[in-house]
């Protein structure tokens, strides 16, 4: 016995021409696309973010080395996670890149996953972490930043972090890249109750999205090796590359 899921885009049904898909899409409103023509799972109007995820996400590619990067971290016992973006100046656009997303594991686990994707960036925490504790009540911000990340508590005005990032989605100015499967599952999922409340379950990294959004100008940092290149710092100097110089 096994069971399996499996999906129907309209490029599955040979009935419909090119101009009846675009008349059917022009017709429907954006959050319920997805789910009309590719069979992606939405949750119509109760979505907090009503934005196709054909307009947020992107396939992987090389990241400029100027280009700023950051992370935002939720932590929990339950689940822990953390996100990256780098952050494209020109277009001031944010490209969510990695992420990573573990439960039950202490905060050791954590800090070394969290280093491996470059411990020279600087990282914004869920504020609640300055008085929560997995099993012995030590406050996680402190011991995160004993375990070597560069941290700052993040500002956590809900509403107006959505809105901010809403409006870069809504810009084209938030990227996801397409292996970033944790993040889009909760993203699908990340919706408000009957009263107009968020579902506080399975959103740790859209909290984390919110935080790194809110908090970017903040945090980001340009890798340390390509600002030593260009003469603009020595090696492991912990600063902000303004390529405007102002």
């Amino acid at each position: 016995m096994s069971r399996w899921v499996g999906t129907c885009t309209w490029d599955d049904v040979p009935h419909l021409s090119a101009e009846q898909k675009e008349d059917l899409l022009r017709d429907l409103p954006p959050y319920q696309r997805d789910a009309r023509s590719k069979g992606v799972p939405q949750l119509g109007s109760g979505a907090i973010y009503p934005v196709p995820e054909s307009d947020i996400v992107c396939a992987p590619f090389d990241i400029p080395t100027f280009w700023p990067r950051a992370y935002a971290l939720d932590v929990g016992w339950n689940r822990t996670a953390a996100i990256w973006g780098a952050h494209d100046r020109d277009s001031d656009t944010l490209y969510l890149y990695s992420e990573h997303y573990r439960g039950q594991a202490e905060p050791a686990v954590h800090a070394e996953a969290i280093r491996a994707r470059g411990a020279w960036m600087n990282g914004t925490i869920d504020p609640a972490s300055r008085g929560r504790g997995q099993t012995d009540g030590q406050q996680l911000f402190q011991n995160y930043i004993d375990l070597g990340l560069i941290l700052v508590a993040a500002r956590n005005g809900v509403e107006a972090g959505i809105m901010e990032v809403l409006e870069r989605m809504s810009s084209g100015r938030l990227r996801v890249f397409s292996t970033l499967q944790s993040w889009l599952a909760e993203y699908r999922i990340y919706r408000r109750d009957d009263h107009g409340k968020i579902v506080k379950k399975n959103d740790h990294l859209m909290d984390a999205t919110r935080y790194l959004v809110v908090m970017l100008p903040s945090v980001e940092s340009v890798m340390p090796n390509y600002l030593a290149k260009a003469g603009l710092a020595s090696p492991g100097a912990q600063q902000t590359y303004d390529p405007w110089g102002s």
